[in-house]
């Protein structure tokens, strides 16, 4: 019996019994007492380590193949060529598209996007800048882009862009700032943690040749309107972002280090052949050196050693057999924590078919359906808002009515980069049986490929106008061929062409409908 048990007997207490937490991942052991965990906030884990993870994870990009390729991936499906923006202003009578306004918008905007215009520094065009801005994502966790409004280049329109690495952003906290804000980690936010101002450096910290900014101090403050702060929240209050490789970092950089050292293997069990004993005791090869042992081993050559001496070479078989498929395993673990899939970070398709690489296609697709649709909410509608009002105040945009509807104009419909399937026969041959089954509209299965409804029937029937003009006729015509390749029937029951000229509704004002009303009992006139 223990001391504490015997007084709580001297006393007539009972033994306090231990008590077990009800789930077993709680529970403290000698297995868990190496489980280190916190109630901290989610702003206080990442001013701690924010900066070590997304400096490592720059490291790794610019070094590791597979870091570059998982953020090439990213970049490629999010982005591709470009996320292409169209005007969906209406009409007010009829609620069609008006086809003229959303012209003008379109030229105005294409025009904007060139780099000498959008960009202050004249480097990147807007699909550029948006490729530089997923990367950004990725690798460092989140990135800034300042909406600046003065012309740049020969812009008639006063507004660019500026982006700006997270490494401007001062890391300072103010416990208050004016209105009684509070500064966290160089955010400015109100009690709602909603910013209002964000702290920059004048200068990359980090920039050589600009010198320290921290030794000058010079500071902005630009208000939060003026700011876009792209990062993906993983916990409510979160105010800054951490690199998407913070889970794969370790495991990246332990893989690096044992291919390192494979490769430095299989290099010595090529280089080294073997040692031979002279028994005069000299020491010959390529080279002689007087009283000096062999340190360095060459391809295909002979050491010759003192006598006596005994060497014992190890096994340097390499690489072997256990290289590969740790290599695999390691990187579909690297693969599920970035986000991606495995072929697309190792290019290691040998394993797949049809139904594994589909599914690992769907899978990894709707991640970046999501990423598309985070950049077109929080990058390009604001960013195409904020150019269309500059647009208007300048004169180079005549929108009547803007002031009092500016939501009329800024409908907006952003069409991102779609993908090719692995067996395009077998998803057209899907998408012909959802359409007529009407599972799907032919407007969806054309928007899931990237397109747009009225730009294709638009430009099919200007296409099959062309052909019939000219006589052709093409498998492709379903109102000339069928689908197994015959010859249509001649139209009958009255049917008209389709790009036959018919004749022009008659005006209402000459156009007088009358209603006669028959009688059954009447009899028909001879």
């Amino acid at each position: 019996m223990g001391v504490r048990s015997a007084i709580r007997e001297l006393f007539g207490r009972e033994p306090r019994r231990p008590v077990r937490r009800a789930y077993a991942g709680a529970r403290s052991s000698r297995l868990t007492s190496d489980w280190v965990t916190s109630s901290t906030s989610a702003d206080s884990e990442i001013k701690s380590s924010f900066k070590a993870l997304r400096n490592r994870a720059r490291q790794l990009c610019r070094d590791n193949d597979y870091a570059r390729q998982a953020v090439r991936a990213i970049q490629n499906n999010v982005i591709g060529h470009g996320i292409r923006h169209q005007g969906q202003v209406r009409m007010l009578r009829g609620g069609r598209l008006d086809e003229a306004l959303n012209g003008q918008i379109h030229e105005q905007w294409e025009r904007w996007m060139h780099k000498s215009r959008c960009d202050v520094s004249g480097l990147l065009g807007f699909h550029d800048m948006e490729r530089l801005l997923v990367r950004s994502l990725a690798e460092s966790g989140e990135v800034f882009v300042r909406m600046i409004r003065r012309p740049f280049g020969d812009s008639r329109v006063p507004f660019a862009l500026q982006v700006l690495e997270p490494d401007y952003l001062i890391d300072d906290d103010v416990p208050m700032a004016r209105d009684g804000n509070i500064v966290r980690m160089g955010i400015e936010v109100d009690g709602y943690l909603r910013p209002q101002a964000y702290h920059f450096y004048a200068s990359h910290p980090g920039d050589t040749y600009a010198g320290n900014p921290r030794s000058n101090g010079k500071r902005i403050r630009v208000p939060a309107d003026e700011v876009i702060h792209l990062f993906l929240p993983e916990r409510p209050g979160q105010t800054r972002g951490v690199t998407w490789f913070a889970s794969a970092l370790m495991r990246l950089h332990m893989l690096q280090g044992y291919e390192e050292a494979e490769v430095v293997r299989a290099r010595a069990s090529s280089a080294l052949m073997g040692f031979i004993t002279s028994p005069e005791g000299e020491l010959v090869g390529d080279e002689i050196y007087d009283n000096e042992r062999v340190s360095d081993f060459q391809p295909g050559v002979f050491k010759y050693l003192d006598p006596g001496q005994q060497v014992s070479v190890p096994d340097l078989n390499a690489p072997d057999g256990q290289l590969e498929p740790f290599t695999r395993s390691m990187l579909r673990a690297v693969a599920a924590g970035v986000g991606v899939s495995f072929e697309s970070i190792s290019k290691n398709f040998s394993e797949s078919n049809y139904s594994s690489s589909r599914l690992s296609l769907l899978e990894e697709r709707d991640t970046y359906r999501v990423l598309q649709r985070y950049m077109i909410e929080n990058f390009h509608q604001p960013v195409f808002e904020a150019w269309l009002e500059m647009a208007v105040l300048s004169g180079s945009l005549q929108l009547p009515g803007y002031e009092s509807n500016p939501d009329r104009y800024r409908a907006s419909r952003w069409v991102p980069r779609s993908w090719e399937w692995v067996d395009p026969q077998k998803e057209v041959d899907a998408y012909k049986t959802a359409v007529r089954c009407g599972f799907k509209t032919l407007g969806q299965v054309i928007s899931e490929q990237g397109g747009d409804l009225d730009d294709v029937l638009t430009a099919r029937q200007a296409e099959l106008a062309m052909l019939d003009e000219m006589g052709i006729v093409t498998d492709t015509d379903p109102s000339e061929v069928t689908e197994s390749g015959s010859v249509q029937p001649p139209l009958s029951m009255g049917a008209t062409p389709a790009f036959e000229e018919t004749q022009a509704p008659l005006e209402l004002e000459e156009y007088e409908e009358e209603s006669v009303v028959e009688d059954p009992t009447e009899a028909p006139e001879a």
